[in-house]
């Protein structure tokens, strides 16, 4: 905008008037930047977050029962050993 016609409108209106205009400018350009670019955004980040977080528990089940599994074999091998005769 040209200086000239902002300081006609702080003339004609005042400075107050003319500041709650432009204010409610600025309110109303950041509530659509919000709503058009940052919300699709964030709903599509949700959902790569929660696909990160399924395959985290799935990770940590495998690890549970891969840990489960050595213990297992750990203990037969010691169960094993404890059973063969010494020389």
């Amino acid at each position: 905008m040209d200086i000239q016609l902002i300081a006609g409108f702080i003339k004609l209106y005042g400075f107050p008037i003319v500041a709650a205009v432009g204010m409610g400018y600025f309110v109303w350009f950041i509530y659509k930047f919000v709503t058009d670019k940052l919300m699709p955004l964030i709903g599509e980040t949700n959902v790569i977050l929660i696909a990160l977080i399924d395959r985290i528990r799935m990770l940590d089940n495998d690890l549970i029962r891969l840990n489960q599994k050595v213990s297992v074999v750990l203990q037969i091998k010691e169960d094993h050993s404890d059973n063969k005769p010494k020389n």
